[in-house]
């Protein structure tokens, strides 16, 4: 097997894990929460959504987490993430303190529609303006349903292809492959990343899986073969698209980390620092646990 010696991991467990909580999950603890991802080794961490709280009311307080949270780490080397849907959501971003935003564009032209009622060309237009407007704030490109469509449209690996290109050639830091709906099979994945790395460095990229269908896991391993070093998860498996009919939790921070440890490949995470999040999350967060090394994480 082809195994790097270290990856990188981007908590989404504050967006992405939060945000189809029903129930509110109150502003101090959800930074409460992320101070202990932080101590746990959490070194990227998309802390947050700039969406209008109409669409999803867990991110109403996403000023307040993000400058308070910003204000707590001090001079620590974390970066702060903000998911964004349109420009404005990417200039309150930028006013709060993000270092990074992540702006969605779906590779579906109907996910796209579904999820910020714009077509795909028209979701670049507006990057193109967000993009004049950042200055020293980076930008990720998420390419949703890169591994499969909610809603039945086949999406073809050369339009991925193309979608990434063009968000390299405006400058964004780093293009995500979101398995959006959980789809994703071993075979798919190598099949798709393998396509897309014969065009551009493995090292532009980060990959996003879900486990609704418990090949999570499987799907990393496959993706760390093709030379992909930077992953997305959530502690305790928290979260799912809002707009993506199906889409289940993502793959739980600690189950990923201790697949990593197990074949001597580095993080930045502590395991027994997890279970401490874990606890905490259990205590403040109406939602259920449902990872493997929930329970097993603070005895290793």
């Amino acid at each position: 097997m082809n195994l790097p010696k270290k990856v990188k991991i981007v908590e989404v467990g504050p967006r992405d894990g939060f945000q189809n909580v029903k129930d509110f999950i109150e502003t101090k603890d959800k930074i409460e929460i992320i101070k202990k991802m932080v101590d746990a080794g959490a070194k990227h961490i998309e802390i947050t959504s700039f969406v209008h709280p109409k669409w999803v009311p867990q991110m109403k307080d996403a000023k307040e987490v993000l400058e308070e949270v910003k204000d707590c780490i001090g001079d620590r080397e974390v970066e702060l993430i903000a998911l964004v849907p349109n420009k404005y959501g990417a200039l309150k971003a930028k006013e709060a303190g993000a270092h990074t935003i992540t702006y969605v564009i779906s590779a579906s032209e109907a996910h796209n529609k579904a999820n910020v009622n714009r077509t795909i060309e028209e979701s670049f237009k507006e990057l193109e303006d967000i993009q004049k407007e950042l200055g020293d704030v980076k930008f990720r490109l998420a390419l949703a349903t890169t591994f499969g469509c909610p809603f039945n449209e086949k999406v073809p690996t050369s339009r991925i292809i193309e979608m990434a290109k063009r968000g390299l050639s405006m400058g964004a830091d780093k293009i995500l492959l979101a398995d959006t709906i959980g789809s994703a099979s071993p075979l798919k994945v190598k099949n798709i990343i393998s396509e897309i790395t014969k065009e551009m460095s493995p090292e532009h990229f980060v990959t996003h899986f879900h486990d609704t269908r418990g090949m999570g896991l499987a799907n990393t391993l496959v993706a760390l073969n093709e030379n992909i070093t930077y992953f997305e998860s959530a502690v305790g498996g928290l979260g799912g698209c809002p707009f993506a009919p199906g889409a289940a939790g993502n793959i739980a921070t600690e189950d990923l980390v201790n697949m990593l440890h197990s074949m001597s490949i580095e993080t930045d995470i502590d395991l027994n620092k997890t279970g401490e999040v874990i606890d905490l999350i259990r205590e403040k967060v109406k939602s259920p646990i449902v990872s493997h090394m929930a329970s097993l994480c603070k005895e290793q």
